[in-house]
């Protein structure tokens, strides 16, 4: 048995859920509610699957847009390894040169030099160019 495409179904079920560009958190949350509602039933229509297919899109991009996951800086990335391993400022000044020097890389205000970087990378047996920006 082989499923046609409806047109007129499908176009009822765009104009009762009217997709298009996601531009606020509610509009998505609209729509993944929609996804979620077709997702629970067994089996979708061809047009329904259509629609599905576009929602996920558009919820994609939205989310693409407006959540940048696993966007790290060298900082972050500090950070993440000194809590790792329960480390302190104190366990790395010798390595940065200063408690100071620390402080000002943790808030983003000092770049790690490359010098730094090795270093880092050396001690945590990490790749350096975790350290650095770009």
């Amino acid at each position: 048995m082989t499923l046609t495409f409806n047109s007129d179904i499908y176009s009822q079920l765009l104009s009762q859920h009217q997709p298009r560009i996601i531009k606020t958190e509610e509009e998505n949350e609209k729509f993944l509610e929609t996804v979620e509602e077709l997702l629970s039933r067994s089996h979708l229509t061809p047009e329904e699957d259509a629609l599905l297919e576009l929602l996920v899109k558009l919820i994609e991009d939205f989310e693409d847009k407006h959540y940048q996951l696993n966007v790290s800086t060298p900082q972050s990335r500090l950070k993440h390894l000194m809590e790792a391993r329960s480390l302190e400022q104190a366990d790395l000044v010798e390595i940065l040169g200063s408690s100071e020097i620390f402080t000002k890389i943790i808030n983003g205000e000092l770049e790690i030099t490359k010098e730094q970087a090795e270093a880092l990378g050396k001690f945590f047996h990490v790749d350096a160019s975790l350290f650095i920006l770009g």
